[in-house]
C-alpha cells in the first residue's frame, strides 16, 4: 500500500469555524497540542496516516492556538517547545495532508464532550476517524475521555484509535520532559525525545556589532521572552532558505557587556554575506558550556576560538539531521 501523500503534494492548513477544504474533507484526524511534535506525537500521526491509508482518506493533524495551557492559565508563562508556524512546518514534514487549526478559546472550551464530538468533529469536520493518546481530554472541564470518543466512533461509525504512551528509558515522553532537558543544557536528552534537533526560527536583526568587532559577526535573533533554555554555548546547524550550515551559538545574556537583553547570537562557519532581515532556523544539536565571564576581551576571544573547535568537532561526530521540515504558506 503506497502513501497517499506524495513528497511534493501541497500542504493545507485550514483554520477558523467553517467546514474544512476539499483536500481535508473527510479526513482522519491525530488530535493533539502537539507541542514540539516528539515522539509520542508522531506515534499518533503515524496512527493517524495508516487509518487515513485504510479509509482512502486524507490525514491531517487537528491541533489548538492559542495552547490551550496559555488560554486557561494566561498568567503562568508557558515555554513552548514549537510556536503554530514550526509545528505547521514539522507536521508538513511528517507526511500529512495538512492541518486543522481550531481557536482555542471559551467557545471552544465550554461544550460539553458529546458537543464537541457532534457540532465540532462530525457535523463541523465531518471526520472519519481520530487518533488519541491514552491521557487525552476533551470538553467541557477537560470530562472527555478517549474511551467516550471510542463508543461514539463506534456509535456513529468514525474509527478511533487509541495510542498508548512511548516511552524511553521506563519514562513517558513528554512536552514537560523536554522542557525540563532544555532548561537544563541537556540538548542531547532533549533531543532524543523530540526525534529531531530541537530548532528555533526568527528574523536576524541587528545587535551592537560588538561580535564583528571581536572577528566573529553573528546573526542576532531575539527569542520569546518565555523561552527558558540554559543560558551558554551550543553546537548549531543553520537553516538559510535550502543552505544549511554549521556554526557556534550564544543565548543569554553575554555577561561581558550585559545590557540586559536576553540573545541568540549565532556565528555561521565558512559563510559570508548579509542575513539581517531573513528569516533563519538555528537547530540545537550539542552543548559546550556555560556563560562565563573573562578578565579581558583577548581571553574572552581565545575562549570563542576554543568553543567554535569544540562545536566543528561535535558537529562532526554527531550525525544529527536537521529537522525535516516541510514547506507551509
Amino acid at each position: 500500500m503506497t502513501d497517499r501523500h506524495p513528497a511534493d503534494a501541497p500542504f493545507t492548513v485550514h483554520r477558523g469555524a467553517t467546514p474544512p477544504p476539499p483536500a481535508l474533507a473527510g479526513a482522519v484526524v491525530a488530535i493533539g497540542n502537539f507541542d514540539g511534535v516528539h515522539r509520542g506525537h508522531r506515534a499518533l500521526i503515524d496512527a493517524a496516516r495508516v487509518r487515513a491509508r485504510t479509509l482512502g482518506r486524507p490525514a491531517a493533524a487537528l491541533t489548538f492556538e492559542p495552547h490551550p495551557r496559555s488560554f486557561l492559565r494566561p498568567e503562568v508563562p508557558l515555554f513552548r517547545l514549537t510556536d503554530e508556524r514550526a509545528k505547521l512546518r514539522l507536521f508538513a514534514g511528517c507526511g500529512l495532508d495538512g492541518a486543522i487549526v481550531l481557536t482555542f478559546d471559551a467557545a471552544l472550551a465550554e461544550p460539553a464532550p458529546l458537543d464537541f464530538i457532534n457540532d465540532i468533529l462530525l457535523h463541523r469536520l465531518g471526520i472519519a476517524g481520530a487518533a488519541v493518546g491514552f491521557d487525552f481530554r476533551f470538553g467541557k472541564n477537560r470530562a472527555g475521555t478517549p474511551d467516550l470518543l471510542a463508543v461514539e466512533g463506534a456509535r456513529r461509525d468514525f474509527a478511533v484509535d487509541i495510542v498508548p504512551a512511548v516511552e524511553t528509558a521506563g519514562k513517558r515522553i513528554s512536552s514537560g520532559m523536554i522542557r525540563e532537558a532544555l532548561a537544563a543544557g541537556h540538548i542531547a536528552t532533549a533531543n532524543e525525545l523530540l526525534g529531531y534537533p530541537w530548532f528555533v526560527s526568527g528574523e536576524v536583526v541587528h545587535g551592537d556589532k560588538r561580535g564583528r568587532e571581536l572577528g566573529y559577526p553573528t546573526a542576532n535573533l531575539r527569542l520569546d521572552p518565555s523561552c527558558r533554555l540554559r543560558h551558554g554555548i551550543y553546537a548549531v546547524r543553520v537553516g538559510v532558505g535550502e543552505h544549511r550550515y554549521d556554526g557556534v551559538a550564544s543565548f543569554g545574556r553575554r555577561p561581558m557587556f550585559d545590557v540586559g537583553t536576553v540573545l541568540l547570537e549565532v556565528f555561521l562557519f565558512d559563510f559570508s554575506g548579509d542575513l539581517y532581515g531573513r528569516m533563519i532556523d538555528v537547530a540545537f544539536i550539542d552543548w559546550i558550556r556555560p556563560e562565563l565571564t573573562f578578565d579581558s576581551v583577548d581571553d574572552l576571544v581565545r575562549r570563542m576560538d576554543e568553543d567554535s573547535r569544540l562545536a566543528r568537532i561535535a558537529l562532526a561526530r554527531s550525525g544529527a539531521a536537521f529537522p525535516h521540515l516541510g514547506s507551509v504558506s
